[in-house]
């Protein structure tokens, strides 16, 4: 069964307050992280829009990602 715009959408919204806790639990806050709302009105899957940070940020992300807290 397909999901319905509605459900991409929520979907969505729950992969960004996934991500978010992910990282605040981890240190690591991406500002811009949300859903991309031009992507919401079209046929396919919402966007997570992860967006721009700072070099300390992208650091930081980067040490979490190697294991390296």
């Amino acid at each position: 069964m397909a999901l319905t715009a509605e459900e991409r959408v929520r979907a969505a919204e729950e992969a960004v307050r996934q991500l978010k806790a992910g990282l605040a639990g981890a240190g690591v806050t991406l500002p811009s992280l949300r859903v991309d709302p031009l992507s919401v009105s079209g046929e396919g899957l919402p966007l997570v829009e992860l967006g721009r940070c700072n070099l300390d940020t992208a650091l930081r992300l980067a040490a979490v990602l190697e294991g390296e807290q």
